[in-house]
């Protein structure tokens, strides 16, 4: 069964950037830079029928490109950090392509997704980091580079079976704009 979900890639350059943020965090593993996206839609582990039908149902998306602007070094978890990320303004044309990527999987069967959608970037998971080490972390590092793109696609995205953090690999690609969409797979 694949674990798929869609999101938005990271432009090389502003990854490279990110990437110097690893670092002087105990209990951080972090997060490869080729790694690094905007999760849209998360769908678990699902079997290949219902994987064809997701892909077969997002070509149906038809938006123009999604304004990608980062904002500041945050964390999830409160008083038990599990997430080091870079926040992402929530721009109305990037939560209307991640609302309408719900209707579809809900229209298709799959469950509906219970956390309310933060637009992030992951930077690293973190176990048994405490939060005064996270607020210290936060407060030597700043800000991330700034960074704000146009997003021209967004891709479904395989793991394996794991805690998160990759490899990814793009099963397709999904134009934003009137292009049909490509598979990876040719």
């Amino acid at each position: 069964m694949p674990r798929l979900f869609t999101g938005i890639e990271i432009p090389d350059p502003l990854a490279q950037e990110l990437a110097l943020m690893r670092g002087g965090l105990s209990g951080a593993r972090w997060i490869d830079p080729e790694n690094f996206h905007v999760t849209l839609r998360f769908m678990g582990d699902i079997d290949q029928g219902l994987a064809r039908e997701v892909y077969l149902e997002l070509w149906r998306v038809r938006r123009g490109p999604v304004p990608i602007t980062l904002g500041e070094l945050s964390f999830f978890g409160g008083d038990r950090p599990r997430s080091l990320i870079v926040r992402v303004q929530p721009h109305p044309e990037l939560m209307e392509l991640q609302a309408e990527q719900e209707r579809i999987m809900r229209r298709i069967g799959l469950p509906p997704e219970t956390r309310k959608f933060t637009p992030h970037i992951t930077l690293a998971r973190l176990r048994g980091t405490s939060s005064v080490a996270v607020a210290d972390y936060l407060s030597l590092r700043g800000f991330p580079p700034r960074g704000a793109w146009l997003a021209e696609q967004f891709v479904v995205y395989s793991s394996r079976d794991s805690v998160g953090g990759g490899p990814y690999v793009v099963e397709a690609e999904y134009p934003l704009g009137e292009q049909e969409p490509q598979s990876a797979a040719g």
